[in-house]
């Protein structure tokens, strides 16, 4: 019975919301690839044998395979679903040639190439739009309605009543805005332009470091200045204010991520917050309990990172082959297939340690090596 539970209430989440970013993700490339001619032999959800399918009148074979980690669209002329060319690429007839995916014009396959990470972060806003337009965006004004004893924003003068309006020049009407703003500036001088009685007023406040611990046990630090405001609301927006609001939390959260990547690079900011699949099995599940509601907003939130992650710059992923696209458009011709072939080896190779590490990650903040340790002690 356990184990019931734990595939309903875990791995059946995770495995709906990969898939139908996985299927959204692989029809922004298969639309595209369409719209420019080219045949698409498979279109498939996960990886390996397959479990059920069917064929459309197009020729274009449907499936749904065994590993749920993936999917992939196989289009006439490739080796593979990491789109190498085939051996028969060189020697197609003109009429072969007018549906390759290879043998379209630079623009056309950077274009199909773009389309999947492109859609993963049009449906990110989608998604949100319709929450913001419907159940509302989650609103607290910014102003000061409770002030920590000793606290920077004690010393820096601000009073119960303000309203921060704006910070280091920027215009802010949102707690939110203002909360984030100052997380990720522990120990800066940071200007504020408060409005008192109707009347503005500069002040400078230096957010405390404060170390913040994850549910997984990571540890970041982050900014504080001591204040709280009270006047949480939810805010329904029309369909065009909600598209609006949707793009720019898209903006910022994939300037979040990109920013915490940076860290994780430079050293700033602990690898171990990385996570694989059983996290984000975990969190699936967890955030499935919350509601309809919640989910959504996860189901968003690992679109844009999908979209993202697909758009590095590594051999095998989506931005790889953009890599490559641009090097042909510098020199006016594709690079070598002895070339290419290495760097996708490189990239994968690549892939595969990081979600090794991930995965690796995984075992031990969700103290499954614990466990098996345990078990020979």
């Amino acid at each position: 019975m356990d184990l019931i539970s734990g595939f309903v209430d875990y791995v059946l989440p995770f495995v709906l919301v990969l898939s139908v970013l996985v299927f959204v993700h692989e029809m922004g490339h298969f639309l595209v690839a369409r719209w420019n001619d080219v045949r698409v032999e498979v279109f498939s959800i996960g990886f390996g044998p397959e479990i059920y399918g069917w064929t459309a009148k197009s020729g274009t074979r449907w499936k749904i395979s065994a590993v749920p980690l993936g999917g992939y669209v196989k289009m006439y002329g490739d080796a593979d679903p990491a789109s190498s060319p085939d051996a028969s690429v060189a020697h197609m007839t003109p009429e072969e040639r007018a549906v390759s995916f290879h043998h379209k014009r630079l623009g056309q396959r950077a274009a199909i190439v773009a389309a999947g990470p492109g859609v993963n972060f049009l449906f990110a806003i989608l998604l949100l739009a319709g929450l913001y337009s419907i159940v509302g965006q989650p609103y607290t004004p910014a102003v000061v309605d409770q002030i920590v004893a000793g606290s920077a924003a004690e010393r820096a003068g601000l009073r119960t009543g303000d309203r921060i309006s704006a910070i280091e020049g920027t215009d802010i009407s949102r707690f939110e805005e203002l909360q984030r703003y100052v997380q990720d500036r522990p120990g800066q001088t940071l200007a504020l332009t408060v409005e008192r009685d109707g009347q503005p007023l500069s002040l400078s406040v230096v957010p405390e470091p404060h170390t913040l611990t994850d549910r997984f046990g990571n540890e970041r630090q982050i900014g504080r200045i001591g204040i709280q405001s009270n006047q949480m609301q939810t805010v329904r927006h029309n369909p065009l204010v909600a598209s609006w609001e949707a793009v720019k939390e898209t903006v910022f959260l994939t300037g979040a991520t990109l920013k915490a990547v940076g860290q994780i690079i430079v050293g700033s900011r602990s690898a171990d917050e990385l996570g694989g699949p059983l996290r984000i099995g975990q969190m699936s599940g967890e955030v499935a309990q919350g509601g309809i509601v919640p989910l959504i907003w996860f189901m968003a939130i690992l679109s844009i990172n999908l979209g993202l992650i697909n758009l590095f710059p590594i051999p095998v992923l989506d931005g790889g082959h953009l890599l490559f696209y641009a090097a042909e458009a510098v020199r006016g011709k594709p690079l070598g297939q002895r070339v290419q072939e290495y760097a996708s080896m490189v990239g994968l190779t690549l892939v595969i340690a990081l979600m090794v590490f991930a995965t690796w990650n995984d075992l031990v903040q969700l103290r499954v090596v614990d466990f098996i340790g345990s078990l020979f002690s």
